[in-house]
């Protein structure tokens, strides 16, 4: 794939060679850039680096958004992916005693998908790869950074040398514990906020089932996510290409430091995950809790993302949120297409250095900002409702209530998920427009809660008038004892 016949001036350095990252390089090697990608971790596309690479737990969850980005990059990038992924239409939730209830996510049978996040790494890099004004450095550990020159240093860490390079443009996309925006904390005034919430995960592993034909099978329903709510933790597991489920074990702290021996951990799922123990296997169980490390799991908002026209931050390096609205990845994906809208709208070109970077990157900024906010605080809110709420009669009635309404009015009523996962909505949006459904909804409640108390003791009355006619007859008892 050839670029741009006109020689690209500018050139783009992409600090973090996950998802966000290759993704935004994508976007600036279409657009004409010439890029350069560092990553720390070596190439995972060679077959020997893959045992080597630690790979991030908690599947991921595909939605409009990241498809939305992915179709933008006019490479076909959203067909492929769908042609590797598990749709899901909703929660499967574990209820015990063997009851199962399917609580679908959308109204008009939307899905969202589970994607294996190293197909879609690789797919990624592939295709970055075939751009020549891009260039892929690995084992390159971001040491500092002088943004005002646009010099990064970098130590080889195959080699162990000490490497430098320059850039017009700086992108950081390192993840939650970004280097480049330690960096941006020096040059800028940064409002930062970092939480942890009091819950770990462990990962473990429902194997495929042999079915009648003697082939691998899903074990479960594969076209849900699963989840056993404990009201104040819970396990969710998704399917996998391989048939198999990924599950994740969500607590706090003190619960998984309870758990000291393999009686322990036995006792404990037979009393809240029973069904969970002849899929997953009880000696998998045991060799997975106890081998597998307890992750912690941080929500960091901070402001502002760039530095004059030098550099800005995008992902989890400027917002990274808890994973319980799957939208951590749609969200980084988003990033990069917001961005590249903004420089559409600058006419910010690879080839002209007159032109009005430093206002693009500030309006990202004022742009981005309060609907990255939002979907950080409505992750940590979706917590509560997939380990509690998803079993709460009156979550349940105002869910329904809301599917209804949306059903019949769909243009003034939305169910929040909707909103989040099935379109491409601003996050802000999307919760200041939930809290006004929620006060309204409330207020309908309050108005019908007389009539309905009256209509209940109309019916109770009545019945109880059938059954007993006798006590009833309050005008004839008054004549008689007259």
């Amino acid at each position: 794939m050839s670029t741009s016949s006109l020689v690209p001036e500018r050139h783009v350095a992409v600090v973090g060679g996950g998802l966000v990252g290759i993704l935004s390089v994508l976007y600036f090697a279409k657009r004409g850039w010439r890029v350069s990608l560092f990553e720390l971790r070596e190439d995972l596309r060679i077959q020997e680096n893959k045992r080597n690479i630690s790979h991030k737990s908690i599947n991921l969850a595909l939605s409009v958004r990241g498809l939305s980005a992915l179709k933008n990059t006019t490479l076909g990038l959203d067909e492929k992916v769908l042609e590797s992924v598990i749709p899901m239409k909703g929660r499967m939730i574990h209820a015990g005693e063997g009851k199962l209830k399917s609580q679908p996510y959308g109204v008009f049978g939307e899905c969202i998908y589970s994607v294996e996040r190293e197909m879609l790494l690789e797919l990624l890099l592939n295709t970055a790869a075939t751009f020549t004004n891009v260039k892929m450095h690995f084992q390159h550990q971001l040491k500092r950074c002088n943004f005002d020159i646009g010099k990064l240093e970098f130590e080889n860490k195959e080699t162990g040398k000490q490497v430098e390079y320059l850039a017009d443009l700086i992108i950081g996309a390192d993840g939650a514990f970004s280097t480049v925006r330690t960096q941006l904390m020096r040059a800028v005034r940064m409002d930062y906020s970092q939480e942890y919430i009091s819950h770990a995960y462990c990962e473990l592993t429902i194997p495929p089932k042999i079915n009648d034909k003697g082939d691998d099978d899903f074990a479960m329903d594969p076209n849900h996510l699963h989840i056993w709510p404990m009201r104040s933790f819970m396990m969710i597991a998704l399917p996998n290409r391989n048939k198999s489920f990924t599950c994740t074990l969500f607590m706090p702290f003190e619960n998984f430091n309870a758990i000291k021996t393999e009686d322990d951990l036995m006792e404990f799922f037979k009393k809240y995950f029973p069904d969970s123990i002849p899929l997953i296997g009880e000696e998998r169980l045991k060799e997975e809790y106890f081998r597998n490390p307890k992750g912690s799991l941080v929500s960091i908002k901070c402001k502002p993302y760039h530095y004059r026209d030098r550099v800005i931050i995008i992902g989890d390096a400027a917002h990274s949120m808890v994973p319980f609205y799957g939208q951590g990845m749609n969200c980084g994906f988003q990033d990069v297409e917001v961005l590249n809208g903004i420089f559409e709208e600058y006419n910010i070109s690879a080839v002209r250095s007159d032109d009005k970077l430093t206002f693009a990157l500030e309006e990202y900024t004022r742009r981005r900002h309060p609907d990255v906010t939002s979907i950080c605080d409505l992750a940590m809110y979706n917590y509560i409702e997939m380990r509690s709420s998803v079993v709460d009669p009156w979550y349940l009635l105002r869910r329904r209530v809301e599917g209804t309404l949306y059903r019949l009015f769909p243009r003034y009523v939305i169910p929040l998920y909707t909103m989040v996962s099935f379109s491409t909505m601003r996050y802000s949006e999307a919760m200041q427009r939930w809290k006004r459904q929620g006060f309204w909804l409330t207020m309908m409640g309050m108005s019908l809660l007389p009539i309905g108390t009256v209509a209940f003791i109309w019916i109770g009355y009545h019945q109880f008038k059938r059954v007993y006619p006798h006590y009833i007859n309050f005008n004839l008892y008054y004549n008689r004892i007259m």
